[in-house]
């Protein structure tokens, strides 16, 4: 094991969990399926030189029982907040609802209260612990982007981590807001991100590549077109025109050729799944314009419209074509056959 390596595992950092902006917790619960890696394996340490972690969140905190209670688990955060808690990984799930805009006795959200019993809303733990935090992650598509409470006509004001802090916000360590979309994650593509900053944070990996949406590239660096296994039949123009089929989904409202995401790729547990691997269209959860900008769903794209027109001329010249080649190749050469004479052209020695 190398010096570093070695350091890093005597190192311990803490991960605090902000599950209190508006959401339905179902990141945390898709996290619990993640397989590579687990969410065991990063507890426990269990993966080389991955460095000792304490983990504060809501799901699985012992600290929430009625033994300890919420003020022994808010404890933490309080550390965090005193500058108390070297180094910390902030992660948020669910979106930040803007405090300003609704009566001044009231407020949207909030994580726990102060000594006074005033509930301590989540924009101002943002606001805390932010600035203290060796990196921060927004987790599933509400924190990332906004997601469904984001959308137009809502009355909170919602909006993204990335939103409330600016695009171009950095953490005391230069780390930029690491977002992985996705209603809800895919869970191990939130695992694998988790231990990669956690190598980061140690010295063991170099700076984490992000898109310009804050994503991980190697994670979201394809369409789920490109890793889809319809798309075979998108080339040639055959189109699913009813659900249950085995054809390209796009007419039935699929935006799989613009979307960037690896599920059909990676399934959705163990590898197993994903939406158009089972026959469901990509509605575009892991994009910045979800969902307003991708609905009304189950209902072609406007772009999906005129590239399956031009689309159309090609690929049935191209199936038509294929299907004369298949014909060709389909059945043995003619010299395979019982005969009392040599007629594969080959040239008798003997």
């Amino acid at each position: 094991m190398s010096d570093t390596a070695a350091a890093a595992e005597e190192t311990l950092i803490h991960v605090l969990w902000i599950n209190a902006g508006l959401s339905c917790d179902g990141d945390s619960v898709a996290l619990t399926a993640a397989t590579q890696p687990t969410i065991e394996e990063i507890a426990l340490g269990a993966l080389p030189g991955l460095p000792k972690i304490a983990v504060h969140w809501p799901l699985i905190d012992f600290e929430c029982g009625p033994e300890g209670g919420a003020d022994d688990f808010l404890e933490w955060f309080r550390k965090a907040d005193r500058g108390e808690l070297e180094p910390f990984v902030l992660v948020v799930e669910g979106s930040i609802p803007n405090e300003k805009i609704h009566d001044s006795d009231g407020y949207w959200c909030g994580f726990g209260n102060n000594p006074d019993g005033q509930p301590i809303t989540t924009s101002e733990w943002l606001d805390r612990l932010t600035p203290k935090a060796t990196a921060v992650v927004a987790v599933g598509t509400c924190a990332t982007y906004g997601g469904i409470h984001a959308m137009a006509g809502n009355p909170t004001g919602a909006m993204g981590v990335p939103d409330y802090l600016g695009w171009d916000w950095k953490s005391k360590a230069g780390l930029p807001i690491v977002c992985v979309p996705g209603c809800p994650i895919q869970p191990d593509n939130l695992s694998e991100t988790l231990t990669y900053l956690l190598y980061q944070a140690t010295g063991q990996a170099p700076m984490i590549p992000l898109d310009e949406a804050l994503r991980p590239t190697w994670l979201f660096g394809t369409t789920v077109h490109e890793g889809c296994d319809r798309a075979g039949y998108y080339e040639e123009a055959d189109f699913a025109t009813e659900y249950g089929s085995p054809k390209c989904i796009v007419k039935l409202g699929c935006w799989g050729p613009v979307v960037k995401c690896n599920v059909p790729k990676r399934g959705w547990i163990n590898g197993v799944g994903g939406c158009p691997n089972v026959g469901g269209i990509c509605i575009g959860c892991t994009m910045p314009g979800f969902p307003d900008k991708f609905m009304p769903f189950m209902d072609e794209p406007p772009g999906g419209k005129l590239s399956t027109t031009a689309v159309g001329v090609y690929g049935s010249v191209i199936r038509s074509l294929r299907k004369i080649t298949g014909h060709t190749v389909d059945r043995e050469p003619a010299w395979r056959t019982p005969s009392q004479t040599l007629t594969t052209g080959a040239t008798r020695t003997w």
